[in-house]
């Protein structure tokens, strides 16, 4: 399989388990806590999967920065939590840094 494909299952879990960190509560919501699990090897999994054909700093920030932007989206609709121009303008950089390494950087594997 494509490692970009990996690389985009990885960040669907995280994106998925970490937009549920706010509803386990400790072990007394035990289905919260195990969809957490479950997502966070997953999206590991997938990261070790992807990262035996790519770079470790690329694969690291394209799955960090995809994974910020996509939570703070989630967060808005399931949370109703808005951002203020600082965070926006610094989700924008992070979209640009995603967007030049995959573009731009020969050390991506494209």
């Amino acid at each position: 399989m494509n490692p970009y494909a990996y690389l985009s299952i990885a960040i669907a879990a995280e994106v998925v388990t970490t937009s549920s960190l706010k509803a386990v509560k400790g072990l007394s919501t035990p289905l919260p806590l195990l969809l957490v699990i479950c997502g966070y090897a997953i999206s590991f999994w997938m990261l070790i999967l992807v990262m035996r054909s790519l770079p470790v700093g690329i694969v690291y920030a394209i799955w960090s920065g995809l994974g910020i932007v996509l939570v703070s989206i989630a967060a808005l609709f399931l949370y109703g939590q808005k951002l203020d121009l600082p965070a926006m303008l610094g989700i924008g950089l992070i979209i640009g840094g995603v967007l030049v390494i995959n573009l731009f950087s020969a050390s991506s594997g494209h």
